[in-house]
């Protein structure tokens, strides 16, 4: 046997190297467009490890090719090149174990690991350098150490990582995957153990007892078709397990169809109820005006009736009585009146459709300052423009709300209504100094909290075609600002 496969070592180098790219090649095209897993940024490193590695081992062939057709090459960068490739390959092994075990996280952790590997790696360099003989004694020294102190700790590094992730498909509901890991994780921990151990016979321990020669005679064929072996064993599993991007990525797309699906419910459910908020509001403020009507006009015209019929017959027989009499209607008509103006104010300001939606502001705010205390500022940017009404209507409503809540919630002395014109669109933003609040976790709160002036903020605007956004931050004030687009 072992003579057989002396006679088709190089069939043997080409699939040991053909194995290991194969699967750095697999490996790169599946993680370029894969999912952001950490085990896939992970992979990159494995993926260089295989290309490297088996570009290592088909030079190899090449050299052996060479030798047998035309005789042994003889040059310097040879060697240069083939030693910089099997460290540079190894070196990607010890970083993808790390990487594993590490996790994203622990970058300190995963650079401390990986400069100790490479110091201990540099300082043997520089032992086989000053204690070997020069020429190709040192060379096969300089092979076996990078051998023990690269491949030997990346396969075992890579087999526990492998390890720790099989823990995570597992965690994760995906066995099958975790199987596949498990056994690449043996297939290099066999590969590093045993493959990597029995090196070429060289001065360096354990070597002198445990090389390349030594494995021929207790097992009848080379190393070389052992690593083969344990290289394609550990790239198929590592191949199988790529599947798990394509299940990752379509329970990740479910899950993000299940959160839109169930935040397009939320939101409906927050609309249907802010609509039977808003009906339950009309009513109750018509239930309102009913009783202000009721209470104060129709008592004040009760009044001006039996008034007017007292004074019809005190007229003739006492004219002075009669005089004071008219003067007290008089003045009671006129309180009415100023009752009946201040109930229409209250539901549509006169002066928003007649002034305008700035003299409207300017109305409420001095009305607020005198009623509250609170001192509300208005100020207007940019040439005016004509606004249609339902906008008007809208942005009203949207600073009355703000304002409300100012008085109701910030704990707030003073508020800034800002009314910003350009050429085709319209800008209203409502400040306050007040003690703010948390505008995600409030907005999010669901039925538990409701926000419905928030939200019926944000509905009001979209209807008009606008947006509105709320910031705040706490003890810093708030800032409700609408951009409504008039064309």
């Amino acid at each position: 046997m072992s003579e057989f496969f002396a006679r088709n070592i190089v069939v043997v180098y080409f699939f040991y190297g053909l194995s290991f790219f194969s699967m750095g090649l697999a490996v790169w095209l599946e993680v370029s467009h894969s999912t952001g897993l950490d085990f896939a940024r992970a992979l990159q490193l494995l993926a260089a490890f295989g290309l490297l590695h088996g570009s290592h081992e088909w030079f190899e062939m090449f050299l052996l090719i060479h030798a047998q057709t035309y005789g042994k090459l003889e040059a310097s960068w040879i060697d240069i090149t083939r030693l910089t490739l099997l460290a540079a390959s190894f070196l990607m092994l010890v970083t993808f174990g790390i990487t594993l075990i590490a996790g994203p996280t622990q970058r300190k952790l995963k650079l401390m690991m990986l400069l100790i590997v490479i110091i201990i790696w540099a300082l043997g360099l520089f032992w086989v350098e000053y204690t070997q003989p020069s020429g190709r004694s040192q060379i096969v020294a300089t092979d076996v150490y990078t051998r023990y102190s690269l491949a030997i700790p990346g396969a075992a590094l890579t087999a526990w990582g492998l390890i720790l992730q099989r823990r995570v498909f597992n965690q994760a509901g995906m066995q099958r995957f975790g199987r596949d890991v498990a056994l690449a994780a043996l297939a290099f921990a066999m590969y590093g153990g045993i493959g990597q151990l029995f090196a070429s016979p060289s001065t360096i321990f354990p070597s002198i007892y445990l090389n390349a020669d030594k494995f021929v005679q207790w097992f009848g064929f080379p190393i070389q078709v052992f690593r083969a072996a344990m290289a394609c064993l550990s790239s198929i599993f590592i191949i199988r397990s790529l599947r798990s991007f394509e299940v990752e990525n379509r329970l990740q797309n479910e899950s993000l169809r299940e959160a839109q699906l169930a935040e397009g419910r939320r939101v409906e459910a927050m609309r249907e109820e802010l609509l039977h908020r808003t009906v339950k509001a009309q009513e109750s403020e018509r239930q309102r005006i009913a009783r202000e009507l009721h209470d104060e006009i129709g008592q004040t015209l009760t009044a001006l009736g039996l008034g007017l019929r007292g004074l019809s017959e005190t007229i003739g027989a006492n004219p002075q009585r009669a005089t004071q009499q008219a003067i007290k209607l008089e003045s009671l008509a006129t309180s009415g009146i100023e009752e009946l103006q201040h109930l229409v104010a209250g539901l549509h300001p006169p002066q928003l459709d007649d002034l305008g939606l700035l003299a409207a502001l300017r109305w409420y705010a001095s009305e607020t300052t005198s009623r509250y205390g609170v001192k509300v500022n208005v100020i207007s940017q940019g040439p005016v423009i004509e606004i249609p009404s339902e906008v008007r209507t809208v942005l009203f409503r949207i600073a009355q709300e703000a304002i409300t809540n100012v008085i109701r919630h910030a704990s707030a002395t003073q508020a800034t209504l800002r009314l910003i014109y350009s050429e085709n669109t319209v800008n209203l933003q409502a400040e306050d100094n007040g003690k703010g609040f948390d505008v995600d976790n409030t907005l999010k709160s669901g039925f538990d909290h409701p926000c419905w002036g928030l939200l019926g903020m944000m509905e009001r605007a979209s209807l008009a075609g606008g947006t509105c956004t709320i910031t705040s931050h706490l003890e810093q004030g708030t800032c409700v600002e609408v951009n409504v687009n008039l064309n």
